[in-house]
């Protein structure tokens, strides 16, 4: 998931004008200048493949399609969750595969090497802490992390050190060895309530992926990070966790909220032991597919516009929020471009992602493997945030750009998804390795205000859907998409020396 951060907002009227707000946009938080309500004509007016009426026929015909539903209950029911390596993953590839060919795309498959990690059982209980009744031991609600080790066959009993920061494992350093370190970071609910549900989520999942790696380099013998989630309703949070630059990975695992307010009660008053039996396991790596349907350009057919989203998931639930949705939803492009038979002058590109969750593997192997067409990818879009109300477009462009997209928020204006929120990161982590090479990257703009409640949860399963938002996140999408095959294209980006998104797993 990438981040939207040093951005400026631009919101399009119905009018055809734009404006923005400095004082307080609640999506963002960031000061925007106001600018006059009107918008230049167009030299491409007269274009009908370009024209508002066109734009406003893909955006009335996405709002009525059930196509992107149907797949997300296709992914998130009926093959269920698509742990990265697993049978499931590998049915949901062929199920894409499948449907795209349906849609007259021309299908091929990239594969990519990813981890085989399974979850296995997990078990966790205070054991020893001051005023235990005899005999009593307290439960814990843990799930393992992905590409955490197993513990050893007995377990692992050991003290436990509490801390809130890396600075307060530092200060401590010493007392870590042969502990159980737990991070108790909590996330700011407050501040994912205010529009920045993104940034809540960076402060705590940092501690997700790079806290057990640390602890290990201290001499811990385990770890437990606090859920990275919004939600107490004793909802463990899962996710990746890396281990670069560390010799002998320890068994780590996500305690949920409550559990690390329970554990952090007990310590204030005297030492606490913790039994902990985690079972996860590993196997060779395997290959797996990134899945391409390209909807080939009449005119410039070697230069394509990326649709797309990752088709793989953590295993809690069943990934429907996170993403069967954002996949379907780019696959609905597709459908309504193949419903209204619209034949684009670029290449539309829908791309399925493998492995976004556990190393981005499958975005690496697509990018290694168009390395020599990358400077004509002209534009990239990513949909994985959820099923939230979509207010516009998020896009890591040059500033000379917004101007350019105009019709393309006139189009949108009339389901009140008018903002562009420019970015100087990317904004989505599959693409952020095209977006690293120059190629505009775009997403759709939703509220994840509560994103994060049920995000790598159990609680992630096809119920949480919206039917209407995803429709409308189709049918921005398709506008977005169509103008980008058609338009004159957008400035590229500088290259970054820095060729790496964000981590995976968001």
């Amino acid at each position: 998931m990438g981040r939207v951060v040093q951005a400026s907002v631009l919101l399009y009227g119905h009018h055809g004008g734009k404006r923005s707000c400095r004082a307080g946009c609640w999506l963002c938080g960031l000061s925007v200048l106001l600018l006059p309500m009107f918008v230049a004509p167009r030299a491409y007016a007269q274009n009908d493949a370009l024209s508002a009426a066109r734009l406003a026929t893909i955006r009335d015909a996405a709002l009525q399609s059930k196509y992107a539903l149907r797949e997300t209950f296709i992914l998130a029911n009926q093959i269920g969750p698509r742990l990265p390596g697993s049978v499931q993953a590998a049915a949901a590839a062929r199920q894409i595969a499948d449907a795209m060919g349906t849609l007259d795309l021309k299908v091929q498959t990239i594969p990519a090497p990813v981890p085989q990690w399974q979850r296995g059982t997990a078990d966790a209980a205070v054991v020893e802490y001051a005023g235990r009744p005899a005999g009593v031991e307290q439960p814990l609600d843990i799930a393992a992390l992905g590409n955490s080790p197993a513990t050893p066959q007995a377990g692992i009993t050991a003290p436990i050190l509490m801390v809130r920061s890396y600075d307060e494992l530092q200060a401590n350093a010493k007392q870590a060895a042969g502990r159980i370190v737990v991070f108790d970071v909590p996330f700011d609910r407050q501040l994912a309530a205010s529009g920045y549900a993104t940034t809540a989520y960076e402060r705590v999942a940092h501690y997700r992926m790079h806290g057990p790696a640390m602890a290990a380099q201290l001499g811990a013998v385990a770890a437990l990070v606090r859920s990275s989630g919004g939600a107490h309703y004793r909802l463990v949070h899962t996710g990746m966790t890396v281990w670069d630059g560390v010799d002998h990975p320890i068994p780590a695992a996500s305690v949920t909220g409550e559990d690390a307010d329970l554990l952090e009660s007990l310590a204030v008053r005297g030492p606490v032991q913790i039994h902990l039996d985690l079972r996860p396991i590993s196997g060779p790596t395997v290959q797996e597919d990134t899945v391409v349907g390209d909807l080939p350009g009449i005119e410039r057919p070697d230069e394509i516009v990326i649709v797309s989203g990752h088709y793989d998931s953590w295993d809690l639930g069943t990934g429907a929020q996170d993403n069967a949705s954002g996949v379907a939803a780019a696959m609905g492009v597709a459908a309504v471009f193949h419903q209204l038979r619209l034949k684009p002058k670029r290449t539309v590109r829908i791309v399925a992602w493998a492995n976004e969750e556990n190393g981005l593997t499958g975005a690496s192997a697509y990018r290694a493997a168009m390395a020599r067409s990358l400077d004509r990818h002209v534009g990239a879009i990513e949909n994985d945030t959820g099923t939230g109300r979509p207010f516009g477009i998020a896009a890591n462009i040059t500033p000379e750009s917004a101007a350019q997209l105009a019709p393309v928020f006139e189009a949108l204006s009339t389901i009140d998804a008018s903002f562009l929120v420019r970015s100087a990161q990317p904004v989505a982590a599959d693409i952020g390795l095209l977006t690293a090479a120059g190629v505009p990257g775009f997403a759709p703009l939703v509220d994840m205000s509560h994103y994060f409640d049920i995000h790598h949860t159990a609680a992630d399963t096809f119920d949480k859907v919206d039917s209407d938002n995803l429709r409308r996140q189709v049918a921005i999408q398709a506008v977005l998409a169509w103008w980008l095959a058609n338009a004159d294209p957008l400035p590229r980006l500088p290259a970054t020396a820095a060729d790496q998104p964000p981590l995976s797993g968001e």
